[in-house]
């Protein structure tokens, strides 16, 4: 009988534990897990805030109770202590009852995923303990923030990536008056370039939210807040200004949480584990094993933009990592295919989608690019009602391959993203896009689609 350990539960050891057990439903699957709930949507956090979750259960795609019936044996708020991957043993303690126990495993899988980055700021610390400032990633920090959110009347958003947009804008929704704050020079920046990122900038303003950009935040101070009460709120204090509010949220990205193996499997800088193709670690002198996998946000992405490893904390990519666990674990038999990152936001009336590397993204890795953007409205102008598409695609000059693109609409683009992705994914050149089969139907699209009349453009600019 083999017995598999799975450390962490989240997506990644969610769909890692239902694929083992569909795969091998003989076998002996322990799941450690140190919360006591799992497969929490934490980017549902920002749309309960502003009150578009019909019932919060519904973030919850699975359950303890779940895994337990497809043949799991699950240790909820269970903290593993330590792990011996060579040794093949864990050590994990009961967070409930205090007891330690060892267990042997066969094979081992590493989902641990990630943690909030929390910097070395001065006052960071008690500020977090006090709840004057407050973290944005497990159901723990949600039910907090909407408590938080029901009596603030200021808040303060520190990061202006996906999350920190998101809470930005559902704050300003529901009156909340809000500062977002980044060290970056731009909102989004480092998943839109300017032509995008403007355009969202306006709508925060246009919403009464207050941008404090390319500003590194350097301390928290105790501040009296709207109820005049003194330590009752925070300052956050910048390299440029002071922003005091009720509540803070820091949102300044995340980290693989792997201190656990650190010295014993091979690892980006970041300490995310790398992998191979068939979700396997390595250890540090590069010895691949076949009994150790991770996934999720513990571990590296194959980046097909650059071709190159990459830590790219998404569910989407925990999810297909996950389930490639149960296909690999007894022999290396179905490889990932890579990701291209692909995303989208809705912020306002705005649609916003994106795949593979912007210009910015090329610029900081040291690479060479091109960016071609259009815009043009989605359907001809002769129907009732149409809109303006902005779209720009990313893409090398030398091979003509396209590394990336991003849509922006009062319209709904999210999908123009996912064509894009298949296309890097695929090697497509922009000639290949200029010339693909993209229908046209007044109700839907223009003559031209404006996924092929940004490649078309783009081939006229080569």
């Amino acid at each position: 009988m083999t017995t598999v350990a799975i450390v962490g539960c989240t997506h990644a050891g969610t769909f890692a534990a239902t694929s083992i057990l569909q795969h091998h439903p003989d076998w002996t699957v322990h799941v450690f897990e140190r919360n006591d709930s799992l497969s929490f949507l934490s980017c549902g956090i920002a749309l309960w805030v502003g009150d578009h979750v019909s019932d919060p259960k519904r973030m919850f795609y699975s359950s303890p109770a779940a895994l337990a019936e497809a043949g799991a044996t699950m240790h909820m708020r269970h903290d593993v202590l330590g792990v011996d991957v060579t040794g093949k043993t864990l050590t994990a303690k009961d967070l409930e009852t205090g007891e330690t126990t060892d267990y042997a495993f066969d094979k081992l899988v590493v989902t641990t995923g990630s943690a909030p980055v929390i910097p070395p700021i001065d006052g960071l610390d008690a500020a977090l303990e006090n709840g004057a400032v407050m973290l944005c990633k497990n159901w723990g920090h949600a039910l907090a923030i909407k408590e938080r959110a029901k009596s603030a009347k200021t808040a303060v958003v520190i990061g202006a990536g996906y999350i920190g947009a998101e809470l930005a804008e559902q704050f300003s929704d529901i009156g909340v008056k809000t500062t977002l704050v980044d060290a970056l020079p731009r909102v989004l920046a480092n998943n839109f370039d300017a032509a995008i990122s403007d355009q969202v900038e306006q709508a925060f303003s246009d919403h009464g939210v207050t941008l404090a950009l390319g500003q590194k935040v350097v301390a928290f101070r105790p501040a009296s807040g709207s109820d005049g009460a003194d330590g009752s709120g925070v300052t956050v204090v910048t390299e440029r200004g002071e922003y005091t509010a009720d509540v803070a949220i820091l949102g300044a990205g995340f980290r693989p949480n792997t201190a656990l193996f650190a010295d014993q499997l091979a690892t980006i800088g970041n300490g995310a584990i790398i992998v191979d193709d068939y979700m396997r670690a390595s250890l540090t002198d590069g010895t691949v094993l076949n009994d150790v996998f991770a996934a999720g946000d513990s571990a590296t992405v194959h980046y097909n933009p650059t071709g190159k490893d990459d830590y790219i904390p998404l569910a989407t990519n925990a999810v297909r990592q996950g389930l490639l666990v149960g296909e690999n674990i007894v022999a290396p038999t179905k490889r990932y295919l890579g990701t291209q990152a692909t995303s989208a936001v809705q912020l306002y009336d705005l649609a916003m989608s994106a795949t593979g590397l912007t210009l910015g993204g090329v610029e900081r890795r040291g690479l060479t690019a091109r960016s071609t953007t259009l815009v043009q409205d989605y359907r001809p102008d002769f129907m009732l009602t149409t809109t303006p598409v902005t779209a720009t695609l990313v893409w090398d000059p030398d091979t003509r391959r396209i590394l990336g693109a991003q849509f922006l609409s009062k319209h709904d683009i999210s999908q123009a993203a996912n064509v894009v992705s298949v296309a890097i994914q695929a090697g497509f050149t922009i000639d290949d896009l200029a010339g693909a089969d993209l229908f046209f139907q007044p109700n839907f699209s223009q003559p031209v689609n404006f996924v092929g009349a940004v490649a078309i453009q783009a081939v006229a600019e080569s």
